[in-house]
């Protein structure tokens, strides 16, 4: 039972001192309710083991100046990665979440994801000057239906190299755990510590790009399903489209995508409306920003955007209620307010549900690379005062 106490103990004051910053000793007996003595045990013993040091002292009242305690940057590092079928991020950070190196790198047509990962990884740990054992986590972002007991990627239209026995090969390549998740779960990850969802233990979040995504978060935790497929909305039959066709899973076969609600407001189907009603850009994105910018001649495209996105909301709020949707990925960034306004309004004129319907205001550049590293540095922490 001591030794427990000890543990418990120890984690709380890591914790505490994670989530705050610089403490002393008095600071974290008030707040996790430890006395001065066993604060001071507490504190010796993570020195003991080079996770807390002195940074500084705090003036108080007639006596001496208190010291300051934070937890060592270096103490732990974690990877974190969005794995796409032309880019692989790699973002490289200390225990305190702060991102010490990132770099992109090009697969240049290699389909072994062993190889491709652990050059990505050794690349970024290079350019933090850390060797890679350092690393106390490593999660991984993809797009497609990760199984959440295997931790094997189902399947993945972008990355078809990615398959059973990947999670067993990473992981014993790289010496150490490894997590895939799937891409649009970590972006909820970074919008629930940094976004709109700050905070929040349910919502959604619907992520639309080159494909469509939905994350759901209920009770503080991700909802993936028996399966890993919660979320897969792309998939849901919506009037007016055909029903999607041909999406059997068996090994070296990849579903089809036609048809569904993927078909009305992935980025590929926003940029083809977009040219009906007379605007092109680059990118759906782009095809958005021009419409937003001509003011009433683009408000007919926002509408129907809005209409589309609006089957999919309401589908899923009518089921689970969640009470905020956030809308992210390239086509849910670029329309704003104009197009989450849009989309409540929508949502309300054909379901008894209205949720509050807000843009992600996730402010880092990389959503999915975030959440990945925020879900490493979960694993180091808990790995930090193993026993």
């Amino acid at each position: 039972m001591p030794r427990l106490l000890r543990e418990i103990n120890d984690r709380a004051a890591l914790d505490l001192l994670l989530a705050t910053g610089p403490m002393t000793r008095g600071q974290i007996g008030d707040l996790t309710g430890l006395s001065k003595v066993t604060a001071s045990q507490t504190l010796a013993r993570l020195e003991e083991r080079g996770l807390v040091e002195v940074v500084g002292t705090q003036a108080g009242g007639r006596g001496p100046n208190a010291a300051l305690y934070s937890v060592i940057p270096s103490s732990a590092y974690v990877a974190g990665l969005e794995v796409g079928p032309e880019l692989i991020s790699t973002a490289v950070a200390d225990i305190h979440g702060n991102t010490i190196a990132e770099v992109t790198v090009d697969p240049g047509g290699h389909d072994d994801p062993v190889s491709v990962v652990h050059g990505a990884i050794v690349k970024a740990c290079r350019s933090a000057k850390i060797s890679l054992s350092k690393l106390r986590g490593v999660v991984i972002g993809t797009p497609g239906v990760v199984d959440p007991r295997s931790g094997d990627v189902r399947f993945s239209f972008d990355l078809p190299g990615w398959h059973e026995g990947i999670h067993e090969a990473l992981a014993g390549d790289l010496r150490r755990q490894v997590t895939i998740e799937n891409d649009v779960n970590l972006a909820a990850l970074a919008e629930r510590a940094d976004g709109a969802a700050k905070g929040l233990d349910d919502f959604v979040l619907l992520w639309s790009s080159r494909g469509l995504g939905l994350a759901i978060m209920l009770g503080g935790k991700l909802h993936r399903g028996r399966s890993g497929s919660a979320g897969e909305i792309g998939y849901l039959p919506v009037p007016g489209v055909p029903l999607p066709e041909d999406i059997r899973t068996e090994p070296g076969r990849l579903p089809s995508l036609a048809g569904g609600l993927q078909s009305l407001v992935s980025a590929e189907a926003v940029a083809e409306l977009a040219q009906t009603y007379g605007f092109a850009a680059d990118s759906a994105g782009e095809c958005v920003k021009v419409a937003m910018a001509a003011g009433a001649a683009g408000e007919p495209l926002l509408d129907e955007i809005a209409n589309r996105l609006a089957l999919g909301v309401a589908a899923v709020c009518v089921i689970l209620d969640p009470g905020l949707v956030v809308l992210a990925g390239e086509i849910g960034h670029a329309g704003g307010p104009a197009l989450t306004s849009r989309v409540e309004e929508a949502v309300a004129r054909i379901c008894p549900v209205r949720p509050q319907v807000v843009t992600t205001k996730v402010t880092d550049a990389n959503p999915v690379l975030r959440g990945a590293v925020l879900a490493a540095l979960d694993q180091a922490r808990e790995e930090l005062l193993a026993p």
